[in-house]
């Protein structure tokens, strides 16, 4: 449906998001290891790292030599295995131009064990929607839905550059591409819950999202934040916003980094 961009939303209270780097940092060397692995070998990673609903819920066991890791871990190793280029850098774009927003609002460990519980979430949600599927689960894209969610109760006015339908740049506020792509999330697994993408895992990040940032955000953090912040890409000098101030004479000039304009 579309692709972010850019959000004009600077960090509050940390200086660097450093968990949401680390976050893409290991997504992406896992993905550059088991890509270097012959297909068999990254197919057997895939089955021992990914969510096995039939192994969780004791309907299968993994063949011997496949169990890298317990079976209760694999509610979060899934989260970091990827089966190709596009599947991951889907997931690290929506990852790198939300994931510090949410991070500056929780704190730096907040956000890593709200990382965690969405990414267990999502899994555990598609493996009650299908206890006996031996389809191995893999992707971030429970743990990102749990980001979004969250993103989107935070700062839903909050201008974001979007790329829709992969050709179209524009600059919406966040409640408008988000909203919809949440939306689509329950529709399809309403009307498609068998298909190859896994919109229970979506769901269940989404519903822990928007549950966790109720506790897990700053004591001084507003949900649902009024502010409208736009691109720097479409601010105009004359304008009125954020970026400028008005001075006593009526005129206005570029607010200064440190939130004083000319007077």
């Amino acid at each position: 449906m579309f692709i972010p961009l850019h959000d004009a939303n600077t960090l509050k209270h940390i200086k660097v998001q450093w968990v949401t780097l680390a976050l893409i940092t290991l997504n992406v060397a896992i993905w550059l290891l088991t890509s270097l692995e012959s297909e068999q070998a990254a197919q057997a990673t895939t089955v021992a790292l990914g969510y096995i609903p039939a192994i969780a819920f004791g309907h299968a066991v993994l063949a011997q030599g496949l169990e890298i890791v317990p079976e209760p871990l694999t509610y979060l190793t899934y989260a970091f295995v990827h089966t190709g280029f596009w599947h991951l850098a889907s997931n690290m774009i929506f990852l790198w131009v939300f994931g510090d927003n949410v991070e500056d609002a929780m704190g730096h460990l907040r956000f890593l064990v709200f990382y965690i519980a969405c990414a267990a979430a999502g899994a555990l949600c598609h493996g009650l929607l299908g206890t006996t599927s031996e389809a191995p689960l893999v992707g971030a894209s429970g743990a990102i839905s749990g980001v979004i969610a969250a993103y989107v109760m935070l700062h839903p006015r909050v201008r974001v550059w979007v790329l829709v339908f992969f050709r179209v740049p524009l600059p919406l506020p966040a409640f408008v591409p988000l909203l919809l792509w949440i939306g689509q999330q329950f529709l399809m697994l309403a009307i498609a819950p068998d298909g190859d993408v896994s919109w229970g895992a979506h769901v269940g990040g989404i519903l822990a999202g928007a549950l966790l940032i109720l506790v897990l955000r700053r004591s001084d953090v507003p949900l649902f934040d009024r502010e409208i912040v736009t691109p720097r890409a479409v601010r105009n000098e004359t304008g009125s916003g954020p970026a400028v101030a008005a001075g006593t004479d009526g005129r206005t000039a570029p607010r200064l980094p440190w939130g004083r304009g000319r007077q």
